[in-house]
């Protein structure tokens, strides 16, 4: 006997099942964002990076460019010059300023490249207000340099690492104290205990 095909029900089997990429998830943020997987999952590596190109940033252009070089050289420059004001001491017997000095020349090197490279634009971002936590970072790395040679570098480590893990990083107060107190003590246990190095320490 024939069933009638408007009183028929509808099939369960794997035959009747509808492709899951073309049903929406629902409402919300985060039915959005499975939503927003799903279609990713649907694009060709091309269609997808040509995605990501456009939902980026837009970019700051070559002006740009040359302007933030110029200015992380010049804070290299200033940096190299504190450093050799706060001594550097040799490898083996490094002063408080032998690390900022390599670091800052570090910072020199690579900003005299990219003030020729960054002419031709590239993909650097333009400035925002997030750019300022870079300013921020700059500051606090001046601030150890400076406190190092009158208490230590325990405390004012300790207090870089959790000021960059909490607010440049995103940290849980939690995990910002606990890594702080892994990295100072790691610190501690390779340049006092194993190096026997003279850096500037309370302990």
């Amino acid at each position: 006997m024939k069933q009638d095909p408007e009183t028929a029900e509808p099939s369960t089997g794997p035959a009747s099942a509808e492709p899951v990429t073309d049903r929406p998830v629902g409402n919300g943020p985060v039915a959005e964002s499975a939503n927003s997987l799903l279609t990713d999952d649907a694009l060709t590596p091309d269609e997808l990076a040509a995605r990501w190109e456009a939902d980026a940033p837009p970019s700051a252009g070559g002006t740009a460019n040359t302007v933030a070089s110029l200015v992380a050289l010049a804070i290299g420059v200033v940096g190299v010059v504190i450093s050799l004001g706060l001594g550097l001491g040799a490898p083996a017997q490094p002063e408080p300023g032998m690390w900022p000095f390599i670091v800052s020349l570090v910072v020199v090197v690579l900003s005299a490249a990219q003030v020729v490279a960054g002419r031709r634009g590239g993909d650097g971002e333009k400035f925002s207000r997030y750019s300022l936590s870079t300013l921020f970072g700059f500051l606090t790395l001046l601030g150890l340099a400076f406190l190092m040679p009158v208490i230590g570098f325990e405390i004012p480590s300790l207090l870089l690492s959790l000021i960059w893990m909490k607010f440049l990083g995103g940290e849980t107060w939690r995990s910002a104290i606990t890594y702080s107190l892994l990295v100072v003590a790691a610190f501690y246990g390779i340049f006092v205990l194993g190096l026997g190095t003279s850096i500037p320490h309370l302990l």
